[in-house]
C-alpha cells in the first residue's frame, strides 16, 4: 500500500492518542515494517538528501517524531536510552547489528553508568523494533544504511546519561 508521510503519521498518530502506552508503540512499530516494505515511501523520505538526522515530522499535539536516516559510512554508537522516552528503529536498507544492555550501575550527571551486554541481533530491511523507555540498547553499522525512526519526543531537546560497557 503506498503511503504518504503525512498519512503515516496519521495513522501512529491516531494509534498512540487511543493507546499511548507499550502496546500502542507496538502497534506503530508494525505500521513501520508496513511501509520500510514500500519502495516508493523509502525513496521519497530517505533519499541522499535527508543526511544523517533529519526531523520528518514532529506532531504538535503528542510529540512524537518521524526521523530519517541515511549513513553513508560504517558507525557505532554507545549504549544509550532515550531517557524519558521511546524509539522504534526501522532498517530500510542495509543491516544494522543491535546491541541490548543490562543495567550494572546506574548513571548520574557525574558519572556514566555501567552496563553489561545482554543480547546482539541484526535488523535487516523491513524489520523494526521498540526501545522503550531505559531500555539501553547501542546500534553498529558495518556500512550504508537508511532508517526511519521514530521518537516519543524529540531527542533534540532532551539531555541523556552516558553509559559504559563492563
Amino acid at each position: 500500500m503506498k503511503r504518504t508521510l503525512e498519512e503515516f503519521a496519521a495513522a501512529c498518530r491516531q494509534i498512540l492518542k487511543a493507546e499511548p502506552g507499550p502496546a500502542g508503540r507496538e502497534k506503530v512499530c508494525a505500521l513501520v515494517q508496513e511501509v520500510l516494505r514500500d519502495p516508493d515511501f523509502v525513496a521519497t523520505y530517505l533519499g541522499d538528501e535527508v543526511g544523517e538526522r533529519r526531523v520528518l515530522y514532529e506532531d504538535p499535539e503528542l510529540g512524537f517524531c518521524i526521523l530519517g536516516h541515511v549513513y553513508r559510512d560504517a558507525r557505532e554508537s554507545p549504549p544509550h536510552d532515550h531517557g524519558p522516552t521511546w524509539a522504534i528503529y526501522g532498517q530500510a536498507e542495509g543491516e544494522t547489528e543491535m546491541n541490548e544492555w543490562e543495567l550494572v550501575a546506574p548513571a548520574s550527571p557525574e558519572r556514566p553508568g555501567k552496563v553489561r551486554l545482554r543480547r546482539t541481533y541484526t535488523l535487516k530491511p523491513g524489520m523494526a523494533h521498540v526501545y522503550h523507555e531505559g531500555e539501553l540498547h547501542s546500534p553498529r553499522r558495518y556500512g550504508p544504511v537508511r532508517l526511519l525512526r521514530l521518537e516519543g519526543q524529540n531527542m533534540d531537546r532532551v539531555r541523556r546519561l552516558a553509559y559504559e560497557p563492563v
